[in-house]
């Protein structure tokens, strides 16, 4: 079963691995074609509905395998406005082959000429809500004709994330679905049948660019709150200002007041909280949890902290405390196992750390991928574990992340990686903002290390982020 938008998120996956949605249309074409001459005989009168994006184009491939059958397509609306360029390149293709192919301007005045089969190419994946203009009128010709309906992907009007139907959907009788099915197509009366259209595997094993664009903030907002400092200084710092870059609007620390001033040095934009004693310790906590709650805060745990034992019982009252999102990192990680908390935490340990809190002990943290799967089951929380290829799961699915360059050994990039991640919980449910977060930090490396392979910083992955995210070499 997977989602409308995590289809979306795959399908770009397929085609950063070279598989082109072109390549995947053509296929979906073929498989729409298929299901048409199962239910109807060939020199059947065919009509296709489309609309002007790649559920349009995935009915155009289809009219090219259907020669033997007597078709006229509709597509509702001017071809200049086709949406993608696969489509209008399949548009094209049928009008440069003389197929019966025409222009839908006005709906009002369209009526659907008698058929055997209607194909409902009209809308896709992505669409909730009741059906609009020209697509609500077309969608009541096709439930008020006799012929047989075949849908492409879901229904028109169906909604494939939450999987429901619009009342003024179209009814259909069979639905041609792609790689997996949609939730609650099954409680359809339609038959469904899902079709292999040649995605690879690793578009959903391997964390690609399509789960970046899932989880990207949609607009600046969100508080990050990082407790951490003490015994390090620039590790809280690096994480407070990735949650910047990353979306927040704002980024706190709160750190021992000797260290208060340090911080505040790497970076004006940062706001820090100083209390009084060099370490955190457990008088501290109520005040912490309190801002965090109040302000619903993204909280950032353990950055250069330290492991001074009042610490540590500290971090074990924060956790069972706090009812908020956190991303776990560095010394916090090894009070988790041993806490029960309602917070919602993200783990971000290294091959170390990961063995330390009671989970597999590895140098190839992809080879013990399913091991590691159990341990956050039984853990109860999600960890993205951090090494050269990073495992992330949530104890039920499990990706993995190849982004990334030699040149990120360096110190600090896993404090960014934690305030990525804290970024992306302000919008996103955390397996998805930890799979995006991974790659996002990887994909800063590697694009620092266009220009020097090994020399640079954590800090300069700062300024790559927010081309990661919204624009630049990977789009």
């Amino acid at each position: 079963m997977i989602t409308g938008a995590r289809m979306a998120a795959v399908d770009e996956n397929a085609a950063a691995l070279g598989v082109a949605r072109k390549q995947l249309m053509e296929s979906s074409g073929n498989a729409v074609a298929r299901a048409v001459r199962e239910v109807a005989d060939p020199g059947s009168r065919v009509v296709v509905l489309a609309g002007r994006g790649n559920n349009g184009g995935d009915a155009f491939v289809a009219v090219r395998f259907l020669g033997e059958y007597d078709v006229t397509t509709y597509l509702l609306g001017r071809a200049e406005r086709i949406g993608t360029d696969i489509a209008r390149e399949n548009w094209d293709a049928l009008e440069a082959g003389a197929y019966d192919v025409r222009e839908v301007a006005d709906s009002r005045n369209f009526a659907l000429p008698d058929c055997d089969v209607i194909v409902d190419a009209m809308l896709g994946t992505g669409i909730s809500g009741d059906l609009r203009e020209p697509m609500a009128t077309a969608a009541r010709a096709i439930n008020e004709a006799e012929a047989t309906v075949v849908s492409i992907d879901v229904p028109s009007g169906f909604d494939a994330d939450a999987g429901e139907h619009a009342d003024n959907g179209v009814e259909a009788d069979h639905v041609v679905t792609f790689h997996d099915a949609k939730p609650g197509l099954g409680e359809l009366e339609a038959s469904v049948t899902v079709s292999d259209i040649g995605i690879p595997t690793a578009a959903e094993r391997l964390v690609g660019p399509g789960d970046v664009r899932l989880a990207r903030p949609s607009s600046r907002d969100g508080r990050a709150f990082v407790i951490g400092g003490g015994p390090y200084t620039g590790a809280p710092a690096l994480a407070a200002q990735a949650a910047l870059r990353t979306g927040m609007e704002l980024s706190f620390v709160a750190a021992p007041e000797s260290v208060a001033g340090e911080i505040q040095s790497y970076a004006e934009d940062l706001i820090v909280q100083p209390y009084a004693e060099d370490v955190l310790i457990p008088e501290r906590v109520p005040d912490l949890v309190d801002t965090a709650e109040r302000y619903d805060d993204v909280v950032i745990l353990g950055p250069g902290l330290g492991t001074a034992e009042e610490t540590l019982e500290a971090t074990r009252e924060f956790l069972e405390s706090f009812t908020g999102p956190v991303v776990v990192d560095a010394d916090a990680l090894s009070v988790v196992p041993e806490v029960e908390t309602e917070a919602t935490l993200v783990c971000t340990p290294n091959r170390r750390e990961l063995a330390g809190m009671g989970g597999p002990e590895t140098d190839d943290l992809e080879s013990a991928a399913d091991e590691i799967e159990a341990f956050a089951a039984d853990l109860g929380h999600v960890i993205l574990a951090k090494a050269a290829d990073d495992v992330i799961t949530d104890g039920e699915r499990t990706r993995i992340n190849r982004s990334g360059t030699p040149g990120m050994a360096v110190g600090g990039t896993g404090d960014t990686l934690a305030g990525i991640v804290a970024g992306l919980l302000e919008e996103s449910v955390p397996f998805e903002a930890a799979c995006a977060g991974a790659s996002v930090n990887g994909v800063a490396g590697e694009r620092l290390a266009e220009a020097d392979d090994l020399g640079f910083l954590a800090s300069e992955l700062l300024a790559e982020i927010p081309a990661v995210l919204w624009g630049g070499d990977d789009e």
